[in-house]
């Protein structure tokens, strides 16, 4: 018994002398270690220094080699330019796709200011070859659409959309697709133009633009219904369209002051006033003068005129409703998918006039 006791005494001196042998070295190695981590630790922020350093002399030198490299390109670009104006003139046709291949990639470097002037230069180009009025222009005419409106240059990109349609409305017949494709085109940038009210516009011009946008799609409907072979479909668009441009009057019609509208009853009548005054011989005499004051129905009558208005719009919509309602109702060329849009859009549509024409039977309105 007391040999087993003894034994297990020694096993654990020499356990208890390694884990000392152990904590000790660990200690010294801590020991040793520590100045190093320290210094380590000191040069951490110049490292981190040196590295931004390094790192943004990387990007300036990328940078630089970006900057050199579109300068070569330029470069090339324009000599290919100077070339065939010196070999071919100034007015070759081959200029053309060589402006607009420097316009575009001005538009890559989002230089707009410069891809317009290139463009220009390119559009001058192709009425000189192609004549005033030749599809080649349209591609161009679309670009500088593009970078107006990046430049948010709403005037002249309205101008260019202007052009854009008036050389379409000569080149293609109005049944022909690519018409109707350029009118919807432009319907769309006017309604555009109305819904933000980009151009700035007071009241007046608003609802003229409005006004004209809206006959600018019942003319193209009206020509549409005289060809032989109309397909009804073709109107859809043009029937969304007018709608639209109708609604969006309507709006403004119902937003603006009764006072702005111009009153059927005449603005002032004359009155007459009298008094009894006592002439030079001191006798009393009655003496009247005519007077103009605000005729009290003109007020009346300019809401009156605010009604009339908002219910010709409600109106022209509905009438557009129903011609959307007789084509879903007698298409065979529309699909399933296509006869459910055009009843939800129709809905929508009716929705929104059923509300305006609610809105104008409240006098919260005038």
């Amino acid at each position: 018994m007391s040999t087993v006791i003894l034994k297990s005494k020694s096993e654990f001196a020499k356990l208890f002398l390694g884990y000392s042998l152990c904590a000790l070295l660990l200690l010294f190695t801590a020991t040793l270690l520590t100045p190093v981590i320290a210094q380590e630790s000191a040069v951490e922020p110049g490292l981190d220094a040196e590295i931004d350093a390094l790192e943004n002399q990387r990007e300036t030198e990328q940078e630089k080699a970006r900057q050199l490299e579109i300068t070569r390109e330029l470069t090339q670009r324009q000599q290919a330019i100077g070339e065939l104006q010196s070999n071919q003139g100034i007015y070759a046709p081959q200029l053309q796709e060589a402006y607009g291949d420097l316009a575009a990639f001005y538009e890559e470097l989002e230089d707009f200011e410069s891809a317009i002037s290139i463009y220009s230069d390119a559009l001058q180009i192709s009425r000189i070859n192609t004549g005033l009025y030749s599809d080649q222009q349209l591609p161009i005419i679309e670009s500088l659409i593009g970078s107006n409106s990046r430049l948010r240059n709403w005037e002249e990109a309205d101008d260019l959309h202007e052009l854009s349609y008036h050389i379409s409305s000569r080149l293609y017949e109005v049944d022909d697709f690519a018409y109707l494709l350029a009118a919807q085109h432009y319907g769309e940038w006017k309604l555009r133009l109305l819904r933000e009210n980009l151009l700035d516009q007071n009241y007046r011009s608003y609802s003229r633009s409005a006004e004209d946008l809206s006959d600018f799609y019942e003319r193209i409907i009206a020509n549409l219904e005289i060809q032989a072979e109309l397909r009804p479909e073709n109107l859809i668009q043009m029937l969304y369209g007018k709608s639209e441009a109708d609604l969006v009057l309507a709006r403004a019609i119902a937003s603006t002051p009764y006072t702005a509208f111009e009153g059927t009853a005449s603005r002032y009548i004359t009155q007459s006033r009298c008094r009894n005054v006592r002439n030079a011989s001191g006798q009393i005499v009655r003496e009247c003068v005519n007077v103009q004051v605000e005729n009290p129905r003109y007020r009346q009558s300019q809401q009156d005129a605010k009604q009339y208005a908002l219910n010709r719009r409600t109106r022209a919509v509905q009438n557009s409703i129903d011609r959307l309602r007789q084509i879903h109702q007698q298409s065979n060329d529309l699909g399933k998918q296509e006869l459910d849009q055009l009843e939800s859009d129709i809905a929508e549509i009716e929705t929104q006039n059923v509300m305006l024409a609610r809105q104008s039977r409240s006098r919260r309105l005038f």
